[in-house]
């Protein structure tokens, strides 16, 4: 005869109990049995005793007997009610299961500060709760007492929960870095601006220098051309003038031949007419010589006139020439003393260095200062000078020289090795 299995053919499967899913009073279920499993009851039998036949089982071990035979419609229902307890422990599970905590914000000043802000706002509302509770606990409000203290606990819960990502490890850190960054950024963007406007400064100010500049030589390139022009056009005028009274004075000249070849001529006609015995009148003579005698000193006077123009005419252009000239010789001392100033700084220069190039803080600035004091103050000039007046000799002294008019540089050196150490 085949024995009974020691184990029931269908166990129920090892599922966690939970909660029902459906309202009612909530019953904790029992956790999970670490040492022997009991079976369960309608496996069941009673065990038998120690008169009975049949195998013995040390103590300890469950004694497990073999389960009546069932019918399968029997075993469906015990089968669909396991499904189902298993089905609704797991809806209530699904159900009963908190929602999973948000991702902890990234670390950033924008979050960080949406967090204070956030965290303010539950702060002053259980400040206000607080001052709820004390005043329930005052009047003696038992149930605004209770109401006030649960609307603060989630207030406080609420608050935990919203500065919960500040307590986050290395979140300040974090913030920190990334607030040195934006702050870096910040600093280097403000001294990029900065830097351009500095830079549109400057090119501002060169372009408004280089148009003044531009615009001075323009002016100047024109009002040489308007001299140019005006002394052309006065000499023109003066060329023009002297022409036209040259014109007049050979105009005159040829008119006074004209008359002396006039009284010529009636001489002439004269000694012919009284060679053939015709002798004019004293009167036609008389009006002949006072027509005459009067062209001769219109003549004159237009010739006297002529000259007087003449000569006003050669003064002006001598007046301009010298002008001119006076102008060119100016242009020619200002070219001279220009290039003078320039040897002179380029002396200074290389005595003293570039101005332009010489610090303030230099260790030749202490000598500079005492060799160009002289140009800065009037009683360092009158004490130089008495210091040189001490030294003044005859001019037939023998050893005697005179004081240079600029700087004395130093001469060549004579060899290589001097060379190098000027170099």
């Amino acid at each position: 005869m085949a024995q009974p299995p020691p184990f029931p053919a269908r166990l129920p499967p090892p599922f966690r109990a939970f909660p029902p899913p459906f309202p009612g009073p909530a019953v904790r279920p029992a956790p999970f049995a670490v040492g022997p499993v009991a079976p369960p009851p309608f496996f069941l039998p009673p065990p038998p005793t120690a008169g009975e036949g049949g195998p013995r089982f040390p103590p300890g071990v469950p004694y497990l007997a073999a389960a009546p035979p069932r019918s399968a419609a029997e075993e469906e229902a015990v089968q669909r009610q396991q499904d189902e307890l298993w089905l609704s422990q797991f809806l209530g599970r699904r159900r009963a299961a908190p929602p999973p905590p948000p991702p902890p914000a990234a670390a950033s000043p924008s979050s960080a500060r949406a967090v204070a802000v956030a965290a303010l706002g539950r702060v002053a509302r259980l400040t206000a709760l607080c001052r709820a509770l004390r005043r329930s606990e005052d009047q003696g409000d038992e149930p605004g007492w209770a109401r006030a203290r649960e609307e603060a606990e989630a207030a406080l819960r609420e608050l935990r929960e919203v500065v919960r990502p500040l307590r986050e490890p290395g979140y300040a850190e974090a913030l920190r870095r990334k607030a040195e960054r934006a702050r870096k950024r910040r600093l280097r963007l403000q001294r990029r601006k900065h830097e351009a406007r500095a830079a549109k400064e400057e090119e501002a100010a060169r372009a408004a220098e280089r148009e003044a500049k531009i615009d001075q030589w323009r002016a100047k390139c024109i009002q040489e051309v308007e001299e140019k022009n005006r002394e052309q056009e006065l000499k023109a005028a003066a060329d023009s003038v002297l022409s036209e009274v040259r014109k007049k004075q050979a105009d005159t000249k040829r008119m006074t031949d004209v008359l002396r070849g006039l009284e010529k001529l009636r001489k002439l006609r004269k000694e012919a007419a009284a060679r053939k015995g015709v002798c004019p009148p004293p009167s036609a003579d008389e009006a002949f010589e006072n027509q005459v005698e009067s062209l001769k000193t219109l003549l004159k006077t237009r010739t006297e006139l002529y000259e007087a123009e003449e000569r006003a005419l050669r003064v002006m252009l001598e007046g301009e020439q010298e002008e001119e000239r006076k102008r060119e010789m100016e242009k020619k001392q200002k070219k001279e003393r220009e290039k003078l100033l320039q040897q002179k700084l380029e002396m200074d220069s290389k005595l003293f260095g570039d101005p332009a190039e010489f610090p303030l803080a230099h260790l030749l600035q202490p000598f500079r200062d005492y060799y160009l004091q002289a140009e800065h103050s009037v009683a360092a000039l009158i004490q130089i000078r008495h210091e040189w007046d001490q030294y003044l000799v005859p001019a037939d002294h023998p050893e005697g020289s005179c004081i240079p008019p600029g700087w004395v540089l130093p001469s060549l050196p004579t060899n290589d090795t001097w060379a190098t150490a000027v170099r």
